[in-house]
């Protein structure tokens, strides 16, 4: 999926319409969110550390080195900690397959136990799990004369304004992508790991947020095992 327009972002027939004007998407694309007033938004997903296990001299480097990222800013940021139901359904179902492929029927039972004590735990808990983001923004700024420039070009499909939209968009997103690397570098530099959302993850994102009914039903790349920036 390369693309989603706004009116997608909401479940429901007649969803769209009525509720399209609520939403300030304009489209994703390209792992850039593009909005109703022309900026853009690259979100990062960042894992966690436990700060307080740390030696306090491991506490002191870190707290440095985020003062000396936040105080590198130029640019606003935001940061978002999203808590959502923890969906176990693919660890059962892993935890089955293993109970299958046992040739030891002592084991095969302890397993089929443990399966059923995480389930049940489930079951009457409310096991959550946190995602946090980072979200970076570029509002493009025009000129007098390239807003003209839009504002002829910008109600037509020729194949110039076409081709004008999409060198814009190129050249706004390489910046974008240019404050999302100092801001990866910045936070790598504190011991998280940082990735950057893709367009398919950022539409799970944005459903997942204008739909909190469904959070539990899909779970956003494991940051722990992606590449770095």
């Amino acid at each position: 999926m390369e693309s989603l327009h706004a009116n997608n972002l909401t479940s429901g027939a007649n969803a769209g319409l009525s509720t399209q004007k609520y939403v300030d998407v304009e489209e994703v694309r390209d792992g850039v969110i593009v909005l109703k007033n022309g900026s853009l938004r690259a979100v990062l997903l960042v894992s966690s550390i436990n700060f307080d296990l740390k030696a306090t001299e491991e506490q002191d480097s870190i707290i440095s080195q985020y003062q000396n990222f936040l105080n590198s800013l130029d640019f606003p940021m935001q940061i978002i900690v999203s808590s959502r139901k923890l969906n176990i359904a693919p660890y059962l179902d892993y935890l089955k397959k293993k109970e299958t492929q046992l040739t030891n029927e002592l084991l095969s039972l302890q397993l089929a136990e443990y399966s059923n004590f995480i389930k049940n735990l489930a079951d009457v808990s409310n096991i959550m799990s946190k995602f946090f983001y980072v979200v970076v923004p570029f509002h493009p700024i025009e000129s007098v004369k390239s807003g003209i420039f839009d504002r002829f070009f910008g109600a037509t499909n020729s194949q110039m304004a076409i081709s004008k939209r999409r060198e814009l968009f190129d050249t706004y997103k390489n910046q974008l992508w240019q404050r999302l690397d100092h801001v990866s570098a910045g936070l790598s530099g504190t011991g998280v790991k940082v990735t950057p959302l893709n367009t398919e993850e950022l539409i799970e994102l944005l459903y997942n947020s204008y739909n909190p009914s469904t959070h539990s039903n899909s779970i956003i790349k494991d940051v722990d095992k992606v590449e770095l920036r």
